[in-house]
């Protein structure tokens, strides 16, 4: 019976990759296990369930209407058997162990990293994979334990801790504002050549929130970057004005590299939250990460609100 139990359990982990990956090959891929272990796993579970789980074609497997409700049952069964056995292994009592943490790429470098070299410092059982991520990664697929998300938060099972709030600025070099003059209206962005990032903005406008009203500025993009650390650089150079959020200029503005314009137009704050699954118990190696991190998180983010 045992023997069984454990096999069904296989068999589920078995299908959950097979959804996730999208295909039979790709599952056994991430399994480690040859295509025909994961087809036969998967036609045992249906043999023994009387029900068809999938519809296969050449490249993709679709869910049936029963397949559907099996998976979600699946994800909360296995969730189950994953948390007894990590209170069984003693990581609910002691915080040892590995935490995956995300964060937007300068973020992560300015506020993150240091919190986290005094975290493990804190905490030397405990080791920390720490992934630059401007996109946007799934907590549970991506095995991540806790996310920085800059801006609104969609609804959903993550619970997130709010660490303070950013704003978008527009910002140029002395030398750049002494050549070309210091634009005082929105229409002045116009006569100017700017440095876009398109992870944050389009490369041929830049949308203003002011008053509750929206206003989409045309402007000419000289240079457009994927890395705010590149727009920044590059407006520093005094090549033209750019626009980033607040803490990712601190460095800059504090040195006199940037300065702020336009602040009259500026948008409303956006929130950052440090983010993580509310589902089920929380290990004490994730537990002790969010007491840690979302109190010196808030701490450093506060120079960075004006």
């Amino acid at each position: 019976m045992e023997g069984c139990t454990m096999d069904r359990l296989e068999a589920m982990t078995v299908l959950l990759q097979v959804v996730e990956q999208g295909n039979l090959s790709a599952a056994g891929r991430k399994l480690g296990v040859p295509l025909t272990t994961v087809s036969r796993k998967i036609a045992d579970l249906e043999a023994h369930l009387g029900a068809r789980l999938l519809v296969r074609s050449n490249r993709h497997v679709t869910l049936t209407e029963a397949g559907h409700s099996y998976v979600a049952a699946c994800r909360h069964i296995l969730a189950e058997v994953e948390e007894a056995e990590l209170a069984a292994s003693g990581v609910f009592s002691t915080a040892r162990g590995d935490l995956t943490i995300t964060a937007p790429v300068v973020f992560r470098r300015l506020h993150v990293l240091p919190v986290v070299a005094a975290f493990l410092q804190t905490y030397p059982e405990i080791d920390v994979r720490l992934t630059l991520a401007d996109r946007l990664l799934h907590l549970q697929d991506d095995h991540v334990d806790a996310a920085i998300r800059i801006g609104a938060l969609p609804d959903s099972t993550l619970k997130a801790i709010r660490l303070g709030e950013v704003r978008r600025i527009v910002c140029a070099s002395p030398a750049y504002l002494a050549r070309h003059g210091t634009p005082a209206t929105l229409d002045d962005l116009r006569l100017h050549h700017c440095v876009t990032f398109a992870g944050l903005e389009h490369e041929d406008r830049w949308v203003f929130q002011t008053d509750g009203r929206q206003t989409i500025v045309p402007i000419r993009s000289r240079l457009a970057v994927n890395t705010a650390e590149a727009a920044i650089d590059a407006a520093s150079t005094g090549l033209g004005p750019t626009r980033v959020l607040s803490y990712q200029i601190a460095a800059a503005r504090a040195a006199g590299l940037l300065v702020p314009v336009l602040q009259a137009y500026e948008s409303a704050a956006v929130p950052v939250s440090l983010v993580f699954d509310g589902q089920g118990a929380k290990p004490l190696k994730l537990r002790a990460f969010l007491d840690f991190a979302s109190m010196r998180l808030k701490e450093r983010l506060r120079p960075s609100e004006g």
